[in-house]
Order: structure tokens, then sequence, then C-alpha cells
């Protein structure tokens, strides 16, 4: 196919000069590009391919960007950047100086709100509205489109539930296809269902929050989108369209394993299949959580799991397939996910909370009041900290230590290695007496006989890797890694610190009384982060060291391979050298 009709679109200016009866060649057309380029970049598939006559009905019927379109996360947006002037940039999608994997408000004026967390949209685009309408636009239309797995955020309800209550001219479209990431779970996902079976027509919610509600229609009909969407133009006040689509919708294999193919990495543009890598020695350290939580659980009835909404993605799918009764996916929930963490705590069970370090910052109330307080242990695992890479700025997990370190009653530990995550998920289910936060890195770890006898840990303890002459590197988590690469000509000590709270303050007055440089190196922000619990430890005990802190700078990190940005920020191998080389001489 020549794409004869999208090669023609450089805005939605073009979109809307074509017949209708032309549209559905267009949606074969920009199917097809976003398969042909996802095939060989890579990033979020299935989730944009479920909404391609959406995207175009959507811009066909409204006046973007003057009407604000709001894409709930984000990862079903890439039909709406090709049609909106970035056709000719999309092949460099996620990559380092590329465009960004989700709408973007600098990247361009048809991406009305920043998106990358879940459950925003209704809350922004009611704001957008209710701004509008005390500026006098009163024509001028806010359409925020959600997924069944994001509308049932507690963001979303409490949306939902003010724009009920106004006369704001707001359209929700909610993309029903039954899946976030994972399938989506709980009482509103089958209450949903049963509205598309038809055996739900009698109190339906939408239309009890004062929504004038219309649907379910079908998604992948682009007349009866466009005709539905023309007639909610004309009607004033909060509006809510039910539509079903199927996510992947045009590649087979991709309807057929949704969350496989959600973000599938490289596969055959033209048979859907998977492009297999080469197998790796090393196992992701999601998969060491993963198994780990098994075999503990297998010895300790009182262990169970939570996960807000991403199985797959933290490997908690594991315990939910030997043990279901005893792991819990709670949906896109962070806040829910924490107090129930904390309430089973209460009753004498041991839960491990599994979520991304990112997301974790929806539930920083819950962590202060639900959990630090009362001194409960629960054991929250922080998946995905620090550079995550393409997802960029909206997922790197680079704030946590920062956030949590100013919380009483929390211990904080980041391991070096997939044997001391091991270790520490060990130690913690023996029984502590206050919570603990375990944030460990995305990807593969660096050891391949992790699965070695448990060994319990001692809290706020750190350990001594290389003795040198010159200086001493404290170091952090996996960051410890690029370090002990980095000085192996060097003549520096390098301590592995393991604990940001409880900091060792034994080790630190014997390294600071050693030591004239020390420097510090961590993937969480340098704010507030460690080097910052180094620095005070110093104020407080009158230290005159000379102190460097290096970590990620006080500014977002865009996207790209971790590599990449770790180079562009100064925490990779040959920049480290370079740096600690001005402080250390080599070893003789």
């Amino acid at each position: 196919m020549q794409n004869s009709f999208l090669n023609t679109i450089n805005s939605p200016k073009e979109l809307r000069l074509l017949k209708q009866e032309d549209l559905p060649i267009l949606a074969k057309e920009l199917r097809e590009f976003i398969i042909n380029i996802v095939a060989t970049k890579e990033g979020h598939l299935g989730a944009s391919l479920g909404v391609v006559e959406l995207t175009i009905a959507l811009h066909y019927v409204f006046n973007t960007p003057d009407d604000q379109l709001i894409w709930d996360v984000g990862h079903q947006a890439y039909g709406h950047k090709i049609l909106t002037g970035r056709k000719d940039d999309f092949h460099t999608n996620r990559q380092i100086g590329g465009i960004s994997g989700f709408p973007k408000r600098e990247e361009s004026i048809y991406d009305a709100f920043g998106v990358g967390h879940a459950s925003t949209s209704i809350s922004a685009a009611l704001g957008m509205a209710i701004a509008s309408k005390l500026k006098g636009e009163t024509e001028k239309q806010h359409i925020a489109v959600i997924g069944d797995a994001s509308i049932a955020g507690g963001m979303a309800f409490e949306g939902l539930n003010h724009a009920g209550v106004t006369d704001a001219n707001l359209l929700v479209i909610l993309n029903d296809n039954a899946i976030g990431i994972d399938p989506s779970v709980g009482a509103l996902k089958q209450y949903l269902t049963n509205v598309k079976k038809g055996t739900q027509k009698r109190n339906n919610i939408i239309k009890a929050l004062n929504f004038d509600y219309s649907g379910p229609i079908d998604g992948h009909d682009i007349a009866k989108i466009i005709s539905e969407l023309e007639r909610l133009k004309s009607i004033k006040g909060p509006k809510f369209l039910h539509i079903i689509t199927t996510k992947g919708k045009g590649l087979k294999q991709a309807e057929e394993d949704q969350v496989k193919y959600h973000a599938p990495g490289k596969f055959n543009a033209s048979t859907g299949d998977l492009i297999s890598k080469s197998p790796s020695e090393f196992t992701k350290y999601q998969d060491v959580f993963g198994y780990t939580i098994v075999e503990l659980a297998k010895q300790n009835k009182n262990i169970v799991g939570i996960t807000p909404a991403m199985p797959t993605g933290s490997s908690l799918k594991y315990m939910m397939d030997d043990m279901p009764e005893r792991a819990f996916d709670v949906g896109i929930a962070e806040q829910h996910a924490v107090t129930l963490a904390a309430g089973m705590t209460t009753q004498g069970l041991i839960p491990f909370c599994n979520i991304y370090s990112t997301f974790l910052q929806r539930a920083f109330d819950q962590i202060i009041h639900d959990v630090a307080l009362q001194k409960l242990p629960v054991i929250f695992c922080l998946d995905r900290a620090g550079l995550v890479g393409e997802d960029g700025a909206t997922h790197h997990g680079v704030y946590d230590l920062s956030y949590l370190r100013c919380i009483p009653n929390l211990i904080i530990f980041a391991p070096r290695n997939e044997v001391e995550l091991r270790n520490i998920m060990y130690t913690a289910q023996l029984g502590l007496e206050q919570p603990i936060a375990i944030r460990y890195p995305r990807g593969k770890g660096v050891t391949t006989h992790w699965k070695q006898p448990f060994f319990k840990m001692d809290i706020g303890k750190g350990i001594q890797l290389k003795a040198g002459k010159n200086l001493a590197i404290l170091s952090i988590g996996n960051m410890a890694n690029n370090v002990s690469e980095a000085i192996l000509n060097l003549d520096v000590s390098h301590y592995d610190m393991r604990f940001v709270k409880p900091l060792d303050e034994l080790l630190l007055h014997t390294i600071f009384e050693k030591y004239s440089t020390i420097i510090t190196v961590e993937d969480n922000s340098i704010k507030g982060g460690f080097g910052s619990a180094v620095l005070e430890f110093a104020a407080e005990h009158n230290y005159k060291n000379t102190i460097k802190t290096l970590g990620i700078p006080d500014k977002f990190i865009e996207h790209g391979k971790v590599s990449e940005l770790q180079k562009l920020i100064g925490l990779d191998v040959e920049s480290l050298i370079n740096y600690f080389g001005k402080y250390a001489r080599v070893r003789d």
C-alpha cells in the first residue's frame, strides 16, 4: 500500500478534507504505518492499534488543537502523533533526541496535556473545561480518552464525581477493551462486561453521576463513531461515550496475545512473529523477586503479594499462578495497595507490596500516614528504580530515595545484585518492627548463579568492596557495578553502603577519619538522596572532608537507552573513570 491518504496528511486540517467514505482506507494505512515502525524501533503497540478509528474520528470531528484532546496514560497515542505533524519523525519515537513515547505539551500544540501515569485525563480535561467556561469560550470542546483499566483508578472517580455536578463542556470517552497492560480486574470491570453483554441496562453508574451516557458502540465502526461524536458536540454539560475496541486490532498475534504485544519489542511486520533475542545468562531483577517470593511463601504461610495492575511487569504473576489466593492484583490503585498492605500487617500477615518506583509516588501520603506512622512492617519492593530507559521522564524511578528518606520509621535498602535482593527479601520476612523499602532496577542483573542459600542480613550495615589509599567512593544499589568497573586500575576504596536509612554511621566515621576526599554515587536525584544523607552526616559531626556527590541532576531526564542516559549525565563507566581519575592515582 502506498499510503495514498496518509502521505497527504501533515495535520488534522488535511484529514478533515477527506471524504468520510475514505477514512476506513486511511485507518488501514495508519495501522500499517504504526506496525512497520514499531516492528523495528519497538514501543507500545497494542493500545495504539486499538484506537485507530477513534483517533481519526476525533480529529475529523473536533477542531483540534483548539478543541482539547487528552489521552489517559498515552500508550494509545501513536496514531494521534502521526496525524498531528509527527509522521516524518515517528521513527525516532522513544529514542534519545527523538519524540516522546507519550503526549508531551512542549512537543506539540496538539498534545493538550502531558501524560504517562494513569487516571489523570478526566481531572485535567475538567480543569480545562471549567477554565474555558470562565473565559466565555462556550463552544470549546474538551475530550478525555480513558481506558477501562485507568477509569478504575481512584483519581478518575474523583474527576467523574466533580464533573457530574458541573455544567462543564466535557466529553469522557471510555475505550473499553478489558485490558490495560495486564487484563483489567475488579468489580467495575465486571460491571462494564455486563454492560457490553446487555445484561446491565438499569442503574447505570455513569448516568447516576449526571453524565449524558451513550453506548456502548463498536469502536472500529468509524462511521458510527463520527455520527455519535457529531451528536455529542451539540450537547452541553458532561457527556460520556462508551466504545468497545480490541487491543492490537489489525495484527492477528497482537489481538490473540494482548499482554505480550502491549510492548512486544522487535517483531516481523509482515507476520507479526516476535524476533527472538539472544538468550542471556542473567535474570531480570523482577524475575528474581517473582521466583524468590514464591520460594519464601512456600516456607512462610503469612506471606502475601500485592501489585497495582502490574502482575507481569513485577513478576508477581508467578505467585498468582502458584498460590492465587495469596497474591492480589488490585488494579491501578497505588494508594489502596499501600493501605491494604497496612491493614493486612495489623492481622499478622507479611505483605510484599510490589510497586514501580515512579508509581509509588502516587501513594506518598499512605506510606507516611497508614504505614510508617504506625510502624507497620510492610515490605515495599520498588521495581524500576533509577533510570528506566525509553519510557522517559514520566517513568524514571529517580526520586524514591529522596521522597522516602524523610519519613521516620522507614528502612531503605538498595541491593547491588540479585543475591542481595534475594537475601533482603528473606531477612525482611523473618520479622521486622518497622517497614522497609527495597529498590532495584529495571532489566537484567549481573550474577549468573544468584539462587544461593538464604543469608540473614544485618540491617543498617554497609560493606567494603575494595581497599585503596587515595579516596573513598560510596555507592548505593546497582551503581556499585559501574563504580567497580571504573576503578579497576585506581588505588581507591569502594564501599557499598546498602542502606540509605539507617546509614551505617560506624562505617562512615571510619571512612571520614581515613580519607580526605569522599565521592558518593547513586542513580537517584542528587537533591535529597543518598549523597545528601552523607552530607548531612558530615555536617552533624563537623567533618571537613571534601565530599562530591554524583547522581541524577536536578532536571527531568528524557528518554533513551539507559546506557545513553548514563553517559549523558556522567554515570557511565567511562565518565566515572575520568571523574575519579581527577582525585585518585593509578594503582602501581
